[in-house]
Parts: C-alpha cells; structure tokens; sequence
C-alpha cells in the first residue's frame, strides 16, 4: 500500500520557518517526508535531517526526497533523541524544527496497523514503531481497571471512562479481547444509545487515549521540548502542529514559559531568580487550517500549529 499523507498545514508551516537557503533543518515527525520535501527544495548548501520511528514512512519518504541527494539525511528513531541524532551526525545547532504530531493517513487508513476502529475484524496494534513489543492489544488486556480508567479519562477525556474500564475487565474474563470489534461492542454498551447518535464514533476517544498510552505521546512531548529550544539557533524556529487538547496545551505552556520564565513573585520589584528569556512565542493564537484544507482533508480539522523564535539568550534552566 501507498504511503499517503496529506501534510497539514503546509503552506503556512513553511512560511512560518522562514527558511535559509544555507541553513540546517530537522523534520522529527518525518512522516510521507511533505513537510520535508517543502523545506528541502529551498535549500542550496542547507541540510535537512528527517526522524521517524516508522519504517513504513522512512521508506516512502526516502523515495520522495531521494532527488535530493546529501542534502537531506534520514534516521529511524524517535523524535525524542533528536539531541542524540544531531550530535551523531555532528549537528549542536539547527535553523528550525517541524514536528506534525498527528497519526498519517498511511497509518489509520492500513487495516494491519491496527488503529483504525473501523477496520473491525483486525487485532488492536496502533504502534507507531513496529519494534515496540507491547501492543494496544496489551494495554486492553493486562491493565489494571484503575489504569484504564485514568487514561480513558485522561487521554481520552471521555466521561464514560469508568464504565469503559469496568466493562472490558468483564469481558477479558470471558475471552482476550484482541480485534477493533470486540472493543468497539464493550465501549458502545459502555454509553448510553442517545448518546451514541452525535459527537462521532463512540469509540473515538479510548482509542486515542490507548494509542496515547501505548506510543507515550504526551510523555515525549513533554520531557523534550525544552531540549529543541535550546538546540535553536538565534532566530532559529519551532513549528508544531498537534491534533487534540492534551497536546495543544503541553506545547502552548512550554513556549511561554520559555518566553517568560521568571518565577519570581508577582510583588518583586526586580527579577531575583535569575532565569532569562529564550525567545518569543510567534503565535500568541494558533493557526488554524484555512476553509480550503478542510474542504480537501476532514481530518486536518483539529489541528493547531504554534511557533516559537529563539533569541540568543545562551542561559539555560
């Protein structure tokens, strides 16, 4: 199958990176390698590292950027060891950052993958990185019901969460629950028919907040931020789209406290603590996917991208 993915917010990401024609950039969400591509084709001495922990996506993005030649260097691994990747290669320093954290098309749309609701007779995998030897299916079998129910609730932000983790300990006791339809059947008894009628598939929500599980999505995120700013150089930007609330508020709080990060009480008449600016936060509301995106991708309907600008502010904390 195709390694399809329509790149959200294109347009507007690449403007926002205010790319060099000799500068150094890192895609951490490689994907179908659009982004990529965008940025690679207005480089002349530049370098572009993509970074994606799916073999699938390499392998197509390879092939897209391939025209390329050196200009464009990619790595298997998670975008959380970007500092790792760069130093590798012996990168301190970059221009900018792209990470579109949304699941590509490729993925939701491959029956195998297993991250689709849709795809009812298929076992539950939603594993970003094939390596990975815990599954969806695990998650839905081996945690605990209070495990379950703290991330339905809190990845998912699905009321029901509590009848959800409750029903499916019920039925893991009679059968393990291994395919899309036999979570899907737990979650609907789960919520009450009226409800099921509006606001999308009922299943929606718990298989976001197990993929979140599974994947450490908002873990990564949020431990490594920091990390990217200060591998900015001085104007260097941070574009990030995200697809749900959880992700949108990690990276909104991150930029402004790299902004403004004086932990100083309010009535002090001088800053004491020391900690300086690293930038600024380019986008003080997100941008939005323009009507004609939306028109051609249903899905881009959630995303949100935020960018940050470093200064040359060296003072970490």
């Amino acid at each position: 199958m195709e390694f399809n993915h329509y790149s959200v917010l294109l347009g507007e990401t690449i403007e926002q990176l205010n790319i060099k024609e000799d500068g150094v950039y890192v895609d951490g969400t490689l994907g179908g390698g659009g982004h990529s591509y965008e940025i690679a084709k207005r480089l002349t001495t530049g370098k572009l590292i993509g970074i994606d922990q799916d073999e699938d996506a390499l392998r197509a993005a390879g092939e897209r950027l391939q025209e390329f030649g050196d200009k464009v260097t990619l790595v298997r691994s998670n975008y959380e060891s970007m500092v790792t990747v760069l130093k590798d290669l012996g990168i301190e320093k970059v221009d900018g950052i792209v990470l579109d954290l949304g699941v590509s098309s490729f993925q939701l749309d491959t029956p195998s993958r297993g991250f689709s609701y849709m795809d009812e007779d298929e076992r539950l995998d939603m594993r970003m990185d094939q390596r990975n030897p815990k599954t969806a299916e695990d998650i839905v079998n081996d945690y605990s019901e209070d495990d379950l129910y703290r991330i339905i609730r809190d990845y998912g932000e699905d009321r029901f969460a509590r009848n959800i983790a409750r029903n499916i300990c019920k039925a893991r006791e009679e059968e393990r629950i291994v395919t899309a339809g036999q979570l899907n059947a737990i979650i609907r008894e789960s919520i009450p028919k009226k409800l099921q009628a509006t606001g999308g598939h009922p299943a929606k929500r718990t298989y976001q907040a197990i993929r979140i599980e599974l994947n450490r999505e908002l873990e990564v995120l949020q431990d490594n931020l920091n990390d990217f700013i200060n591998l900015l150089n001085e104007d260097g930007r941070i574009c990030i789209i995200t697809f749900h609330s959880l992700e949108d508020r990690i990276v909104k709080v991150a930029f402004k406290n790299n902004q403004d990060p004086c932990i100083c009480p309010k009535d002090f008449p001088v800053c004491t603590c020391g900690r300086k600016s690293k930038g600024k936060v380019v986008t003080r509301k997100p941008i939005l996917p323009s009507d004609k995106e939306l028109e051609e991708n249903s899905r881009s309907r959630s995303a949100k991208l935020r960018v940050f600008e470093r200064n040359g502010n060296e003072i970490t904390f």
